[in-house]
């Protein structure tokens, strides 16, 4: 019977590797056997997911960073490839949300600091991960946008532009290796339940559940599995593309 989707022998970096949607396909792909850096903000998070893969026997290495750091990113990198073995996987899951403000109520300061975290940070990570991928010519990569990056969310502007900026980012450097054996794919998700939502206001939640024809939010682990898909061989004609993933809002 053959194993699909297996990661052994695999090395994956998970940037917002200690919450939501980034700690699940942690220990999903621990599942499945890979060894994972896990990339996070906080410290105490990061160990915590560490603890959880190494329960269940595989390696992994606590990275806590601010992916809009470049000099720790490449550090990061080199870390990750030295201790480890390799660096093969790339999944970039972390991010903020911003105020929920109208265009006229937001700071370009506030603008900057969402654009930095979730297009520019998700750059470096990206291009970072290139430099070993390309050696090995072997790699994929997955970047967590949304459907906010398609269709826009009212009061969410700065988050619904970095989104598309991920979307287009994973197209333009899917075409740049797509003569190599990488592969770089974007997942578009609609409202996933995941600590994040607490910095959104429950108005802005209520508006964008209405819109899903499931009539929930999705779970960490319905997009964990789309995911996994994505960073195992078998995805090996797939690149360039973002998936929804929506419960149904997307019907384009």
């Amino acid at each position: 019977m053959t194993d699909h989707f297996d990661l052994s022998s695999r090395v994956a970096v998970i940037t917002g590797g200690g919450r939501g949607i980034g700690l699940t396909t942690a220990l999903r792909f621990a599942d499945a056997g890979a060894d994972i850096a896990i990339v996070d903000m906080d410290p105490e998070a990061c160990s915590a997911t560490v603890a959880q893969i190494e329960e269940r026997g595989r390696r992994a290495l606590a990275c806590p960073l601010d992916v809009t750091d470049e000099a720790a990113v490449d550090a990061m990198t080199d870390e990750v490839s030295s201790k480890l073995g390799g660096y093969h996987i790339l999944v970039c899951s972390a991010g903020i949300v911003g105020r929920n403000a109208f265009a006229w109520e937001t700071s370009p300061d506030e603008w900057r600091q969402v654009l930095e975290v979730n297009l520019t940070g998700l750059w470096l990570c990206n291009r970072a991960a290139l430099r070993p991928m390309r050696e090995a010519n072997c790699g994929r990569i997955v970047n967590i946008a949304s459907i906010a990056g398609k269709e826009g969310n009212p009061k969410l502007g700065p988050y619904s532009a970095s989104k598309a900026g991920v979307i287009g980012l994973t197209k333009s450097l899917a075409k740049e290796v797509a003569d190599t054996e990488i592969r770089i794919n974007s997942i578009a998700p609609a409202v996933i339940h995941t600590p994040m939502l607490e910095q959104v206001s429950k108005e802005t939640v209520d508006y964008m559940v209405s819109k899903i024809p499931v009539g929930r939010t999705g779970k960490t682990e319905e997009v964990a599995a789309l995911v996994h898909y994505l960073a195992s061989d078998e995805c090996g004609f797939t690149t360039g593309a973002c998936f929804d993933i929506s419960g149904g809002r997307a019907t384009y």
